[in-house]
């Protein structure tokens, strides 16, 4: 059985008494595992799509469409990030988890019986509202079980979930695709899910949680903020996402969404100002250590556009790779990653968690700087080596922060703190997708424009028709084919020299905005917890002074 301990009230600003929560008096064990196949549910569906595409489209038609099975799904993840985030704090972790697993499977079970693309592109975006949920509150979850020292393995195997994900994805996705039928790729989420379903009913329990409301009220949610949050968020996604794709950067679509987006944003933060508990409260930008992180993690989010993107099509189109060598060149990042962030605590145990972060994006950006130095056209090895090494760095940067972050505030704001890491990150993502995107064309259509007459005629006009030129390059000559893959590496190349100087950028915001020391909030654990072997385990946090509160 599973033992709970009595915690002592916390004031907060107002002089209110809190008590901390005790869900963590549930049994660890079979709780991580619920968590894992939740964030198996996320991960899977980002990757396992991919390789099902053409099939898909063959099925259903809507090729000039298709791209929005992606945009519409992330775009639902990423707006509903810090709504989810508020309502776990407002209502506990355990409903709104149980919520987005329901709404993942709901919107997956519909996937399998869509019955053309309009209908596929809605239930996508059905199950990336379950994602949302299921991305911010797993995270949420495993800082709640874990004190601060041990938070780093926890989070190591969510971590590595995705680089299992990332590799397995695609590869499950074509063989789904393949021997069965492509619909498989989403009714394969149904037993993973029901088994974490049912596993957080049967073992996670909230038994008590600190509400955010300290003047006795009923909590109440920002209705209004959440809808204006997914308008402001839906719209800048959909202008950063399609533009340059399926329009042009100055074209009236464009131009509309993005100043619907601002205005939308304009109106929620006049929403957020006016409202008891808002959806994006403002400590969230006035706290030094959460805003730090959140710009910092926002320019992590931009520069892994540069490998996850990139990378792919310069393994194919330079180096003449497969796509599943190509894929591999890239997944070797998504091994050492993981590996190092579990072993990023015995680093900023011995020189405090902003050194530690500093030191992974300082060589994550030595690592971004050596790839325009790789010879031309080089071998497979290389790249991977850079990879392996990036993964390395990132995985020294960004865990001791979240652990910074989640660590630097209580239960009642755990969730809110998590999401708008969640949601900076996923923005930056999308910010470097469409900023990238155009630095690639930019030069792309340079080099092309800037061809040998003798080559000009006949060149494709853009970075997707020279790889499928190159896949097919005995339609070329042999002097055309060599122009055509330096134009790919030149263009990778300034890709990799702009995520340089993202994350330059990121380093420059840990170094002047990250608190030296990130402060240790005053709530604790349960002393004891049951864990997967039956026994128990008492630790906390690192204790501050009594009366300590997060800085900023």
């Amino acid at each position: 059985m599973s033992r709970t301990t009595q915690h002592s009230h916390r004031a907060d600003r107002n002089g209110t008494a809190n008590q901390p929560p005790d869900a963590t008096a549930a049994r660890r064990g079979p709780v991580v595992a619920a968590l894992m196949l939740g964030m198996a549910l996320a991960a899977l569906d980002a990757t396992i799509i991919a390789t099902a595409v053409p099939r898909i489209v063959g099925d259903l038609g809507g090729f000039a469409v298709f791209s929005w099975l992606f945009s519409g799904y992330l775009l639902a993840v990423t707006v509903t990030l810090p709504v989810y985030g508020k309502l776990s704090d407002t209502y506990g972790r355990k409903p709104i988890l149980l919520t987005g697993i329901a709404l993942f499977l709901l919107g997956s079970l519909a996937c399998a019986g869509a019955w053309n693309m309009a209908s596929l592109i809605a239930f996508r975006v059905l199950q990336g509202l379950g994602g949302g949920a299921l991305q911010g509150t797993v995270q949420t979850i495993a800082a709640d079980l874990y004190p601060m020292k041990e938070r780093p393995r926890i989070q190591s195997r969510l971590s590595s979930v995705w680089a299992a994900s990332a590799v397995a994805g695609p590869a499950l996705g074509g063989l789904l695709t393949s021997y069965a039928d492509w619909r498989w790729i989403f009714l394969i989420n149904l037993p993973i899910g029901a088994l974490a379903l049912w596993l957080i009913l049967r073992h996670f329990h909230e038994t008590h949680r600190e509400r955010p409301a300290t003047t006795g009220r009923r909590a109440r949610v920002d209705w209004p903020g959440a809808l204006a949050v997914f308008a402001a968020g839906g719209l800048l996604l959909t202008a950063l996402v399609q533009g340059g794709t399926a329009w042009p950067w100055l074209s009236a679509p464009s131009l509309l969404l993005l100043a619907g987006s601002a205005l939308a944003t304009a109106a929620t933060v006049l929403i957020e100002r006016r409202a008891a508990e808002p959806i994006i409260p403002g400590w969230v930008w006035r706290r030094r250590t959460i805003s730090a992180v959140n710009l910092a993690l926002g320019a992590l989010g931009l520069l892994m556009v540069a490998p996850t993107v990139f990378l792919p099509t310069y393994a194919q189109a330079v180096l003449g790779l497969g796509p599943i060598a190509a894929g591999f060149v890239l997944s070797v990042m998504t091994l050492s990653w993981p590996i190092s962030a579990a072993l990023s605590s015995r680093v900023y145990n011995r020189v405090g968690i902003r050194n530690c972060a500093l030191l992974g994006i300082g060589a994550a950006t030595l690592v971004l700087l050596a790839f325009p130095l790789l010879p031309y056209p080089g071998a497979a090895w290389q790249p991977a080596l850079l990879m392996l090494a990036l993964g390395a760095a990132l995985g020294l940067f960004q865990l001791p922060l979240i652990i910074g972050v989640q660590s630097s505030v209580g239960y009642a704001e755990r969730g809110t703190a998590t999401a708008s890491i969640l949601f900076c990150r996923q923005v930056g993502q999308s910010l470097g997708a469409a900023l990238f995107g155009a630095v690639a064309n930019a030069t792309l259509g340079d080099r092309l424009t800037h061809a040998p007459d003798a080559l000009r005629t006949g060149l494709p006009h853009d970075l997707d028709a020279v790889s499928r030129a190159l896949q097919h390059a005995g339609a070329l000559t042999a002097r055309a084919a060599d122009y055509l893959r330096r134009a790919v590496d030149t263009t990778v190349e300034h890709v990799y020299l702009g995520a340089a100087t993202a994350a330059a950028l990121a380093f420059l915001t840990v170094l002047l905005l990250a608190p030296r020391r990130f402060p240790v909030h005053t709530d604790t654990h349960p002393a004891a917890t049951e864990t997967d072997t039956g026994g128990t385990t008492g630790s906390a946090d690192p204790q501050p002074p009594a009366g300590h509160r997060p800085t900023g």
